[in-house]
């Protein structure tokens, strides 16, 4: 990895890389948001009766637009690949941002698809992919990056917190996966109600960037704050009520990308902190299933954990606006632990 001093024109580049970004994902918004209303490429709520509970409290967002996610990802990739022509950021970092760029933009592809399944009744219940297909197309994208970390870079090697760096060999790439799907999955878990991944996920990359910033990453750093600044504009529109969906293409790309960015800056055990709610979302649902399985009952009255606040009377933005609060203070730990970790990689160190 690039390790440079921590310097202010680094500070000034990630403060105008995210304000660029901003403007640009809002001035696409209104364009993309006319395309989504004028094709009517809504989302369809699956109402197959195994989960009555949130089809009751969300059929009134059905037809809503989907894709919203990518704003997000689409002004991503075109300043990332305009600031790499003109060399006028040092952005293109084949060791810091290529590989997070491709991976956003190969799990943005399938769940464009998975998206578009769902808006025109394709698949089962007309509900999108399959679980299954969704899972192996997944699983097959963090694979790819997996072996290209562990022979290409040549990473075999995990950081345990106020430990060091622990040498794990070819089980590298097995975790690498754990990490890529979990992620992945924990976020489009979170993605149900009106502003709650934009808002979690801002939290987790402005802790990513800011990591990336004391360890003297700036490529990586500058890179996120494209990432930043398109999530604030996509959450102007998404706070409730929403203008438009995030979709698969948003949730699924932005989260198996936050685990490869938390990989590349050694905070991948550190991700359970600072992602505290995309951990509690998929416990949730875990649990409900077994509790099911075990008991012939439901554990809570609807799963992931935002839909039984909402199943207990708790009004949507409520909960959005808490679980904000509950992942900015997870946020902040996770920074005060990674610059009280003795052993952390960080700059001076």
């Amino acid at each position: 990895m690039e390790y440079l001093p921590l310097t202010s024109a680094a500070l000034i580049q990630w403060a105008a890389n995210a304000t660029i970004a901003f403007i640009v994902a809002f001035a696409l918004t209104p364009l993309w948001t006319a395309v989504l209303y004028r094709y009517r490429l809504g989302k369809k709520v699956r109402n197959t009766g195994a989960t009555p509970i949130f089809s009751l409290l969300h059929k009134s967002k059905e037809g809503t637009p989907t894709m919203g996610g990518v704003i997000i990802w689409a002004t991503t990739a075109l300043l990332f690949f305009v600031f790499s022509y003109f060399d006028s950021t040092n952005i293109a970092s084949r060791a810091q941002t290529i590989l997070p760029m491709g991976f956003l933009l190969m799990a943005a592809g399938v769940g464009l698809i998975d998206d578009l399944f769902n808006i025109f009744g394709r698949g089962p219940n007309s509900g999108g992919l399959r679980m299954r297909h969704r899972f192996i197309a997944y699983t097959f994208i963090a694979v790819i990056g997996a072996i290209w970390f562990w022979s290409k870079l040549e990473w075999s090697s995990i950081y345990v917190p106020f430990t060091g760096f622990v040498d794990i060999g070819f089980w590298f790439v097995p975790v690498f996966v754990l990490i890529i799907i979990a992620t992945g999955f924990s976020v489009n878990e979170i993605d149900g109600l009106d502003g709650l991944a934009g808002g979690t996920l801002l939290v987790s990359f402005l802790v990513l960037s800011t990591v990336a910033l004391f360890e003297g990453k700036f490529a990586l750093s500058a890179f996120l704050a494209l990432i930043v600044g398109s999530l604030l504009a996509f959450l102007w529109f998404n706070i409730h009520p929403a203008r438009f969906f995030m979709g698969d293409t948003g949730a699924m790309s932005l989260g198996v990308m936050l685990g490869v960015v938390a990989i590349l800056t050694h905070t991948e055990l550190y991700l359970p902190v600072f992602g505290l709610l995309f951990v509690f979302e998929s416990l949730s649902v875990i649990f409900q299933i077994i509790w099911r399985k075990l008991f012939g009952r439901k554990l809570l009255k609807s799963a992931p954990l935002h839909h039984h606040f909402e199943a207990i009377g708790w009004g949507e933005p409520k909960i959005v606006m808490r679980f904000w609060v509950v992942s900015g203070v997870a946020g902040v730990a996770a920074v005060l632990l990674i610059l009280l970790d003795p052993s952390f990689p960080l700059l001076g160190r």
